[in-house]
């Protein structure tokens, strides 16, 4: 049986201050698309897989702009809902260099997926055949509407017999609405079967804290291990935890690997040294679709991690939200071919 792989979220106009300006240092931005939920979809797509993204989009010239965007990559999108009088939500991206951060400004407000209702979407029907279901904690932090839609979607995959997992996302410029991360993530996480993170979007969206500080740019991997033992002992239902873990050395300079955490025992994976960083916006999506492509299609857990992360270390290379790495390039990596020479 092949796998069919539902992502339910917001997709956003990306606009993007040219090349390490300031925002409106020049009076032009570079507009894309991007958004959680959609990255992956397009990730998972590229790798040759059956995507699909339910989302809602206004129904004007900007929504199918978006709606074609993500066809272009293969993507699926029969089920998006065309709603009449309502917006994109857009968000701003100034890019940093050296010690200065990249910046993101967000206008999404009363955008089409804030205003929708769990009742918009059928998700009994859309989950039909599914074998994999993935969500973000970005889409809960949108509105009530939008978190309820996301517990739904959940729930009706976990009857479908889909594998559900969430990248728990925590942005907090978001969490506008009256609730706290931890009262609906909480929750939503009850119905995962696999939970990605750092580490603090664990301690944000959970409430399960980690003695660690990732400004000090370095990692201790203990303390990962206890923070996922942790979790599991919390949320029982949770099979797999993929924890990222970034080491900030400055905008350009990150060191990147991640961690595994199932049943069976606690994996660590190879690191890099991403010392030119292009676009690290999407990072982490396609490190989440990297790992939902990997337990899907391979028993080894450390080839799963490792395939997590040069997916995503190959995405720090492409301008833009989606991740435009082949497979082939991905597999390529993990064996180690990180020259970077011309390919004839």
């Amino acid at each position: 049986m092949s796998n069919k792989y539902v992502t339910f979220g917001e997709i956003m106009l990306r606009l993007r201050s040219n090349e390490r300006e300031r925002l409106f240092q020049k009076p032009e931005l570079e507009a894309t698309f991007g958004g959680g939920e959609a990255n992956v979809a397009v990730s998972l797509s590229i790798f040759g897989e059956d995507a699909e993204f339910v989302s809602a989009l206004p129904d004007n010239a900007v929504g199918e702009a978006a709606e074609r965007e993500l066809m272009k990559y293969g993507v699926k999108t029969s089920h998006i809902n065309k709603v009449k009088g309502s917006r994109l939500g857009i968000y701003y991206l100034e890019t940093g260099a050296n010690q200065r951060p990249s910046l993101v400004v967000y206008d999404r407000a009363n955008s089409a997926i804030a205003e929708a209702k769990a009742a918009d979407f059928n998700f009994s029907e859309i989950m039909k055949g599914a074998t994999w279901f993935h969500t973000t904690g970005i889409t809960p932090a949108i509105s009530q509407g939008a978190a309820d839609s996301a517990l739904e979607a959940m729930k009706e995959a976990k009857k479908a017999g889909a594998t559900v997992s969430i990248d728990l996302n925590y942005r907090k410029k978001l969490w506008n609405y009256g609730k706290k991360a931890p009262e609906v993530m909480r929750e939503l996480a009850k119905y995962a079967d696999v939970l990605i993170a750092n580490e603090e979007d664990i301690q944000k969206c959970l409430g399960i804290e980690a003695d660690s500080d990732v400004t000090k740019g370095e990692l201790n991997t203990k303390v990962y291990e206890d923070l996922c033992a942790e979790v599991r002992k919390q949320f029982p239902n949770v099979k797999y935890i993929a924890v990222t873990l970034r080491e900030s050395k400055s905008a350009d300079y990150n060191g990147w690997s991640a961690a595994l955490s199932t049943p069976e025992g606690f994996y660590l994976s190879r690191h890099y040294d991403i010392t030119n960083i292009v676009d690290r916006v999407g990072g982490g999506d396609s490190f989440a679709a990297g790992i939902i492509y990997a337990l899907s299609h391979y028993e080894d857990k450390q080839y799963c991690i490792n395939f997590a992360v040069a997916s995503s270390c190959l995405k720090h290379s492409i301008s833009g939200d989606f991740n435009l790495t082949r497979l082939s390039e991905v597999e390529a990596l993990c064996k180690g071919d990180g020259s970077g020479r011309v390919q004839r």
